[in-house]
């Protein structure tokens, strides 16, 4: 409990840096991730991100998406093909507009352990759905944990969370972004964990700082 606590302290100062957004240019982004069994085989994700210009209220993007995969191997080599809604409302001239983004993604994600590294590969292609166009977009994630308080992911353990994702775009300019970020991280139970870390997103004419909390579910639906 004394970990949980001290966990719990950092996310709280977590929340309070956001509140300097409008003169550091950092945002926030509220995540929610779903990875419940539906079968031995089928799993179901569920994904929410509330992402905001500043602390909470002044709303850059709401993104929903879900999907069904299939294991190819127990616990690993999951195919997905899912759906994904987004609502943005950028800051155009001064002036907030709202687009609406509709976005078909198919995705394979593969897991390696050396030693107390938990690495995670996930390569994922998008079709996107805007307003008055069309785009194509591929995505490689590398990502990993590392548990500090005890050998492996087990429940009550904090632990170190990194990754680092490219897009490149099929049409047009070929990259598009790459987000590098880090995290402190808490497994809460089995099937349970939280994370409060920084991620620095790098566009072409643009880098911005986001402050990220997020939590994830994967307790199951079946007892297959």
């Amino acid at each position: 409990m004394r970990i949980f606590r001290h966990f719990i302290f950092i996310i709280l100062i977590s929340f309070s840096l956001p509140t300097y957004a409008q003169s550091s240019d950092l945002g926030a982004w509220y995540m929610y991730f779903g990875n419940n069994k539906i079968s031995k085989k089928l799993n179901f994700h569920n994904e929410i991100q509330y992402r905001n210009f500043d602390g909470i209220g002044d709303l850059e993007q709401l993104l929903i998406r879900t999907g069904i995969g299939y294991d190819l191997t127990e616990n690993n080599n999951n195919l997905l093909v899912g759906y994904g809604f987004i609502l943005s409302q950028p800051y155009v001239s001064g002036e907030k507009r709202e687009n609406i983004e509709h976005r078909i993604f198919q995705q394979f994600i593969t897991k390696q352990k050396f030693g107390r590294f938990n690495l995670q590969h996930r390569y994922r292609f998008e079709e996107r759905f805007l307003q008055d166009d069309f785009r194509m977009r591929f995505r490689y994630y590398l990502g990993f944990n590392i548990p500090i308080t005890n050998k492996e992911m087990l429940p009550k353990t904090l632990y170190l969370s990194a990754y680092n994702e490219i897009f490149l775009n099929l049409d047009s300019t070929v990259f598009d972004r790459n987000r590098v970020y880090g995290a402190l991280g808490f497994v809460i139970s089995k099937n349970m964990r939280i994370e409060a870390g920084y991620m620095n997103q790098i566009q072409e004419n643009k880098n911005r700082g986001q402050i990220q909390i997020g939590f994830y579910n994967n307790i199951p639906f079946t007892r297959n």
